[in-house]
This record gives structure tokens, C-alpha cells and sequence, in this order.
């Protein structure tokens, strides 16, 4: 049995923050009134994390790469049949990295949504003014109704996932999550994770941050 560095730091950072983020806007978005500030604010927030994944997909440690989702059509079947042998995934197996791209993909969607939404009380997105009337009013409609229910339907999907391993198959993911190792069989690649890396995140973070400002205040009147 030898211990495999899965999830680096960067990765395991990115994962809790957005866990904690979501939280924050399920929770602002339904407080409304002076919450909504916050619930902007987050969402900027979703939208750094979504594109600093997207970059840290082709930089960051060996299991974090995109090239590592295992979904390709004939591994979910293969996955899927309960005939198959049953195959050990360091990283996301086949099921795991659908629901990732998921998740990431209605995330992106949802932020994106809210850039344009207008609740024609007091809050709209600050990109109102780029599109017509009917846009807004799909966003919006989007981003309250069908986009917010997905999300959540996603999340609770994915919380039972992780209890039916962790019972079934006494396969502990979040812990992994925490600690960013797995028990492997077998020697496998370890991810990179130093100070060299971290400082890659950082720049890919500050350059996603920078990104989103930029789109936030796309047209904005200087002072």
C-alpha cells in the first residue's frame, strides 16, 4: 500500500472555497434586501475559482489535469456494466468526472446568468445594459428558477456520492480531499506540490481575478 499525493494544495483549496462560496450564496440569495451585495460578490468570487480551474487544468498537478477525467463514452460503460472488473481510480472515476464537468459547466452558466439578471427592484448584473430586455429576462429567469434548482440538485447528487463510498465501499473521499493523498496499490504519478506550484496558483489566480474585474467593469464610466 503506498500513499499517492492525488490533490494538490491549489486543487484542495479551490474545492473548499467554492464549496464554501455556493453556501454563501444559496444563503445571501435567499436573504435578498442588503445580502445581495454579498451575493454579488460571491458570485465574482465562483467566477475567479471556475476560470483559475480551467488554467490550473493544463498547469497544475498531475491528477488535477483535464486529460485526467476519465469519461471517455467506452470507460462509463465499461464503468457502468456490472459485469466488468471492478477498476481502482486514483483520481476521478468515469461517474466522478461527468459530474465535475457538471458541476463546473452549470456553475459557469449560473454566474454568467447573473452577470445579466435584474430582479427590477434594486439589483441587476453589471452587464444589464449590453443586452436587450429579453435576455435579461431569460437570464434572470434562468438564474432564480431552473439554474439555482440544477445546482442544488447536483450538489446533494454529489454529497450522497461521496456517503455511498464512504459506506459501501469504505473509501473515505473527503478525507483525501483534506489531506490530498489516496492509498494506491500500485506505485503511481504523485502530483506536484511545493512552494514552486502554489506560486503558479497564485499567478493563474491573480490573472482569473484580474479577468473577472475586467468583465465587471466592461464600459464603466471613470471617475
Amino acid at each position: 500500500m503506498i500513499q499517492v499525493r492525488v490533490w494538490d494544495w491549489p486543487t484542495r483549496l479551490f474545492h473548499w472555497t467554492l464549496a464554501a462560496l455556493i453556501i454563501a450564496l444559496v444563503i445571501t440569495g435567499n436573504v435578498g434586501g442588503n445580502a445581495m451585495v454579498w451575493h454579488f460578490r460571491c458570485g465574482y468570487g465562483v467566477l475567479s475559482l471556475l476560470i483559475f480551474r480551467i488554467i490550473w487544468g493544463f498547469c497544475g498537478g498531475h491528477w488535477s489535469l483535464w486529460r485526467q477525467l476519465t469519461c471517455t463514452p467506452s470507460l462509463v460503460r465499461q464503468y457502468l456494466t456490472p459485469t466488468s472488473p471492478p477498476t481502482s481510480f486514483l483520481g476521478h472515476n468515469p461517474l466522478g468526472s461527468l459530474s465535475i464537468i457538471a458541476i463546473l459547466g452549470l456553475l459557469g452558466l449560473q454566474v454568467s446568468t447573473g452577470l445579466f439578471s435584474d430582479d427590477e427592484i434594486a439589483n441587476s448584473g453589471p452587464l444589464v445594459r449590453f443586452v436587450a430586455e429579453s435576455t435579461v429576462s431569460l437570464a434572470t429567469r434562468w438564474h432564480k428558477g431552473y439554474g439555482k434548482t440544477l445546482i442544488l440538485l447536483l450538489v446533494a447528487i454529489h454529497l450522497l456520492a461521496i456517503l455511498w463510498y464512504f459506506i459501501r465501499k469504505k473509501e473515505n473521499l473527503t478525507r483525501a480531499m483534506l489531506t490530498g493523498n489516496k492509498t494506491a496499490l500500485a506505485a503511481a504519478p504523485s502530483s506536484k506540490d511545493g512552494p514552486a506550484n502554489w506560486l503558479l496558483a497564485l499567478v493563474c489566480l491573480l490573472i482569473s481575478a484580474g479577468l473577472v474585474f475586467a468583465l465587471i467593469n466592461l464600459g464603466a464610466s471613470p471617475i
